[in-house]
C-alpha cells in the first residue's frame, strides 16, 4: 500500500463564510469567526475546510464579484487574519481550499474600469468580451444568450458612450473575461501562486466549465448544459496548465473543478491525469429519493472515472441548491433521510464534501421576500438561494443563537424562531441528535473504511433498498423503499442512521442506512490506517446478479 494523496478520500467541510462565525459582532461571519470554531470542525472529524470567496468585493453576488483576488475584504477581515487562520487549521490537521473565481469578476475590478475607459478596440477592453449590438443602431444585444441569474446575457453601456454591449453569463455587476487573452491566462496562473505561497492546500474552481464561449459567440439554442458558452474543449487547455503549476508545490496541491457537465463521462474529462485532481459529482445532489436512482448515480459515476484513472466525489448540498432535508420531503422523514443519504455517501470510496449545516439537520428557510438578497431572485432568475445560506446556529434559546457575540445582533441573513433545538449546542451532548451521528459516521469512517479494497459491489436485492459491498468484510444497505426490510448475515452492526435497536434486531426501517462489517475480515493493522493510492482498474459490468466497480488498491 502505497501513500495517497491527503484529498484522494477526504471528507471535506464547505464553509459558507458570511453565514459561519462572526467575531466582530456585525452579524456577518468572518475569517476571524471561521478560526475561532475550528476546532469544532476538527472534533466532528473532516479533513478539510473549504471556504467561499473572502476576496475584496462589491458583494453584489455576496463575494462571487471579486474585485481584487488578492486580499481580503474588510467585512471578512485582513490577510493576516487569513495567514492566521490558516495556521490554525493547518496545527489541527485541517487542509484548507479557498473559492477561485475565474470566470468574471466585479465591475469593480480595476481591469473593467480601465475597459470602460480605454474605449472599444483597446487591450484593455479585450480582457472582456465586449461587441457591438445587432439592429438599428446596435440596439440589440450582440446575440440571444441568456443571463444564469434571469434577463439578458448582455448589458449596453450608457448612453454617450460608445455603447457597446458587454457578456455577463450572471448578474450585469459580473463581465465576463475573455480567456482567448493571454493576459487572463497568466494573470490567473499568478492568482493560484499568491495562494499557494501563502499555504492553502487547495482551490475549489467557481464555473469551471465557463471560462471558453465558442468562437464568434453564436446564438445558442435551449440545449441545457450542451450550449455556445459551457463546457468548451478549450478549456481543458486551461486546466492542463493549472495542473503544472500546482505540481510545482508540495504538499498534494489540489483543485476541484465546479463543473456542471451534461453527463458522466463529461465531468470526467476534467479530472484526467494532467488536468485537475477532483470535479463535483452533482449526480448524487441530483438524484431522486430511490434506491435504483441511486444504484444508476453509483454505476455512471464509475464507468466514467475508471478510463480516466480518477477518484469519484459525493456531494448532497451546498450553497446553491435546496438543503436535502427539505428536498427530501421535509419533517422528520426528511431528516431521516438526509441521514441515510451521507451515510451512504461516506461508505464509498472517493472524498465527500459536506456542506455547513449538514451535521445539525438544518433545513431550508422560507426567507421573507423583504429580506432575500439573492440576485437570482432580484433578477427574476428563480426563487433564490438566500434559504440554504442562513447563519449557522451555535447555542441559545433565539435568534441570533451565539452566532456573534452580544445578544440581540441583527443578522446579515434572519434566522428562524425554531431553531433553538437545532443549535450545536443543543445537539452536543445528546447522543441521538444528528450531529452526534456524524461524529460516529465519521470516526467510523476514518477507522474502518480506511483499512477496505476499492472494488465496489452492487449486488442485486428487493426492490427499494439499495446494497454495496466493499471487501474485506464491508457493507452499507439503504431502505429507500416504503416497508421495512429483513436484512441479511451482513455481520456486526457499526452504525445505523437511525432506528439502531431495530437494525440491531435484523430489520431496517425505510428511509434507514446502516453500516456492517465482520470484524475477523478486518486485518486489526489496518483499522487505524490511511487510505492508499487507488488505481483505477477496468470498469466490469457483469451478466450475474452483482454489478462490480473495481478501483482496487
Amino acid at each position: 500500500m502505497t501513500d495517497a494523496p491527503w484529498w484522494r478520500d477526504a471528507v471535506c467541510y464547505q464553509v459558507y463564510v458570511r453565514s459561519f462565525a462572526d467575531a466582530d459582532g456585525d452579524g456577518l461571519g468572518d475569517l476571524a469567526g471561521v478560526r475561532s470554531r475550528l476546532p469544532y470542525l476538527a472534533g466532528l472529524g473532516v479533513d478539510a475546510v473549504w471556504l467561499t470567496p473572502f476576496y475584496r468585493s462589491p458583494q453584489r453576488d455576496h463575494g462571487y464579484d471579486v474585485a481584487d483576488h488578492r486580499d481580503v475584504d474588510g467585512l471578512f477581515g485582513t490577510l493576516a487574519d487569513f495567514d492566521a487562520m490558516l495556521g490554525t487549521a493547518h496545527e489541527l490537521g485541517l487542509r484548507v481550499i479557498i473559492d477561485i473565481v475565474p470566470n468574471h469578476t466585479s465591475d469593480d475590478h480595476a481591469w473593467f474600469q480601465e475597459a470602460l475607459a480605454a474605449g472599444p478596440g483597446s487591450a484593455a477592453r479585450d480582457r472582456y468580451l465586449f461587441r457591438n449590438g445587432r439592429g438599428r443602431g446596435g440596439s440589440l444585444p450582440p446575440n440571444n444568450w441568456r443571463s444564469v441569474f434571469g434577463g439578458p446575457a448582455w448589458t449596453r453601456l450608457p448612453e454617450g458612450s460608445d455603447r457597446e454591449w458587454y457578456l455577463h453569463l450572471f448578474d450585469s455587476t459580473q463581465p465576463d473575461l475573455n480567456w482567448r487573452n493571454g493576459e487572463v491566462v497568466g494573470e490567473f496562473e499568478s492568482i493560484l501562486r499568491f495562494w499557494l505561497d501563502r499555504g492553502v492546500d487547495g482551490f475549489r474552481i467557481d464555473v469551471a466549465h465557463g471560462l471558453f464561449k465558442a468562437a464568434g459567440l453564436p446564438d445558442g439554442t435551449s440545449r441545457g448544459l450542451v450550449t455556445a458558452f459551457w463546457n468548451q474543449p478549450e478549456v481543458h487547455h486551461v486546466y492542463r496548465r493549472w495542473h503544472r503549476v500546482l505540481a510545482e508545490y508540495d504538499g498534494d496541491r489540489m483543485a476541484i473543478a465546479e463543473a456542471w457537465a451534461p453527463d458522466a463521462e463529461a465531468m470526467a474529462q476534467y479530472i484526467r491525469r494532467d488536468e485537475l485532481q477532483q470535479a463535483f459529482n452533482f449526480r448524487w445532489l441530483e438524484a431522486a429519493w430511490s434506491a435504483a436512482a441511486f444504484r444508476r448515480v453509483i454505476e455512471e459515476t464509475f464507468a466514467a472515472v475508471d478510463p480516466v484513472g480518477a477518484s469519484p466525489t459525493w456531494v448532497l448540498s451546498n450553497h446553491d441548491v435546496v438543503r436535502e432535508v427539505t428536498r427530501y420531503g421535509g419533517g422528520r422523514q426528511g431528516l431521516e433521510r438526509s441521514k441515510a443519504a451521507t451515510l451512504t455517501m461516506l461508505a464509498m470510496p472517493g472524498s465527500a464534501y459536506l456542506y455547513q449545516g449538514t451535521e445539525l439537520g438544518l433545513p431550508q428557510v422560507d426567507v421573507p421576500e423583504e429580506a432575500r438578497q439573492d440576485p437570482t431572485w432580484l433578477r427574476g432568475g428563480g426563487t433564490g438561494r438566500d434559504g440554504c445560506r442562513i447563519p449557522l446556529p451555535w447555542s441559545g434559546s433565539e435568534p441570533p443563537y451565539g452566532f456573534g457575540p452580544g445578544a440581540g445582533v441583527k443578522t446579515w441573513l434572519p434566522l428562524p424562531a425554531s431553531w433553538a433545538e437545532l443549535s450545536v449546542a443543543a445537539q452536543e451532548t445528546d447522543p441521538a441528535s444528528t450531529l452526534s451521528f456524524l461524529r460516529r459516521a465519521l470516526a467510523s469512517r476514518r477507522r474502518v473504511l480506511a483499512g477496505l479494497g476499492q472494488q465496489v459491489r452492487l449486488p442485486r436485492g428487493s426492490p427499494g433498498v439499495l446494497v454495496i459491498e466493499r471487501e474485506p468484510g464491508f457493507t452499507c444497505v439503504l431502505n429507500c423503499g416504503s416497508r421495512s426490510h429483513r436484512l441479511g448475515a451482513y455481520g456486526d452492526l457499526l452504525i445505523a442512521s437511525a432506528h439502531e435497536d431495530q437494525v440491531a434486531g435484523g430489520v431496517l426501517p425505510p428511509d434507514t442506512a446502516a453500516w456492517f462489517t465482520r470484524p475477523s475480515a478486518v486485518p486489526a493493522n489496518l483499522l487505524s490506517a490511511r487510505l492508499g493510492r487507488r488505481t483505477v482498474n477496468a470498469h466490469e459490468k457483469g451478466g450475474g446478479p452483482t454489478d462490480v466497480f473495481s478501483t482496487d488498491l
